[in-house]
């Protein structure tokens, strides 16, 4: 459970216009009509700088570079989410598959799928998000952009 109950109300979701004038084309693509960008094309696949990962919709912290690790897919995988309440799980059969989706609780974007083929040493499950969903966060700015609470979890 969070620790801080205020973090509920911090962040809220933008009306879609606004979401829309913020965002890139590949990020309103994936966050609201669900799209997937293309593996290893992306910024953050083979990042691993110390520092946090927020809903690039709400500012929502959703990922530290802790959990991150390198998975060989293409995209950013990390074994958990900061806060199991930051993520809601969505039952997922396009493209003929049965997955497991991955939204982010507070502004519902999509963000990407879970799978049970992460490193079982840290639990067994891989994130896998899209870049175009998240936005880093660095250490040193943490204090600077309103995270100093999370310096503690990288």
């Amino acid at each position: 459970m969070r620790e801080d109950k205020e973090e509920n109300t911090k962040y809220t979701k933008p009306e879609i216009n606004e979401i829309k004038q913020n965002l890139t084309d590949l990020g309103f693509q994936v966050t609201q009509n669900n799209a997937t960008e293309k593996p290893f094309e992306n910024p953050y696949w083979d990042h691993f700088e110390r520092g946090i990962y927020v809903d690039v919709v709400t500012g929502e912290p959703l990922f530290t570079s802790k959990e991150k690790f390198e998975s060989s897919c293409g995209w950013p995988s990390f074994t958990k989410p900061i806060y199991k309440e930051s993520i809601r799980y969505v039952e997922d059969k396009s493209l003929f598959m049965n997955r497991i989706e991955v939204r982010s609780q507070i502004g519902d974007s999509h963000l990407g799928h879970v799978f049970n083929d992460g490193p079982e040493e840290m639990g067994g499950l891989r994130y896998c998000i899209n870049s175009a969903a998240i936005r880093f966060i660095p250490y040193d700015k943490l204090d600077e952009e309103g995270y100093a609470d999370y310096k503690d979890r990288v």
